[in-house]
């Protein structure tokens, strides 16, 4: 099965195949999304590390290296690649969005200075790369980047990164109702577990974006 009938929803079952993008170099950038330590940290806890075993695997097994491939091949190739992380500004953490102050999972007090905040050594940004820092959900919502993508003449996005039904979600979102043309690539990010990142991919898929896997996009870009 191809992107083209993978992850329908019930509203686009019967949807007819949608046609091959033209992604130019030129108006295209890969999009990094929070893949950084603080995700990558196992509790010390026996039952929520093996609670959150099969997200480390992945992130260990698919995501990063499948991620780092993306980014060689966009990096050899002259098509912009740009991170986004989440971290605070004040060290109190003030500055965070109302999501990001609430108690529980999503409380993340990480100021841009700390070493969770900062992106994985295998995915960091190279030299003249663009890295913007968001106190919100969405990586578009939260920062410049709508302007710096507008500036650049960049309309289409290719997504990836954590958590697929969180931060990367809502940048999709938001990407969409600004008229960016996104693709997620399925393979290079993940949600706490795989049924939570598979939900995600049929609610957004067809609508907000078009999911496809890495080697999918590969071929349709033709990169080398």
């Amino acid at each position: 099965m191809s992107w083209k009938t993978a992850n329908r929803s019930f509203y686009y079952a019967q949807a007819p195949e949608p046609d091959d993008p033209v992604l130019l170099p030129h108006e295209t950038a890969l999009l990094c999304i929070d893949v950084q330590n603080y995700g990558m940290v196992q509790s010390t806890d026996p039952d929520e590390r093996a609670r959150w075993e099969p997200f480390h695997t992945r992130m260990r097994e698919t995501v990063i290296p499948n991620l780092r491939t993306m980014q060689t091949l966009f990096r050899r190739n002259g098509i912009d690649v740009i991170h986004a992380r989440i971290a605070c500004l004040l060290e109190d953490g003030r500055d965070r969005s109302l999501s990001q102050k609430l108690p529980g999972w999503n409380n993340l007090l990480m100021p841009t200075t700390s070493e969770a905040s900062q992106i994985v050594p295998e995915l960091a940004p190279k030299t003249g790369e663009i890295v913007v820092t968001k106190t919100t959900d969405s990586a578009l919502t939260g920062t410049n980047l709508r302007l710096v993508l507008n500036n650049m003449g960049i309309r289409n996005l290719i997504v990836t990164g954590v958590y697929t039904d969180q931060c990367v979600s809502s940048t999709i979102r938001s990407l969409a109702d600004e008229s960016f043309f996104v693709i997620l690539l399925e393979d290079c990010c993940a949600a706490g577990t795989d049924e939570l990142h598979r939900r995600e991919l049929e609610i957004i898929n067809m609508i907000y974006c078009h999911v496809m896997s890495s080697d999918e996009l590969i071929g349709l870009m033709g990169l080398s």
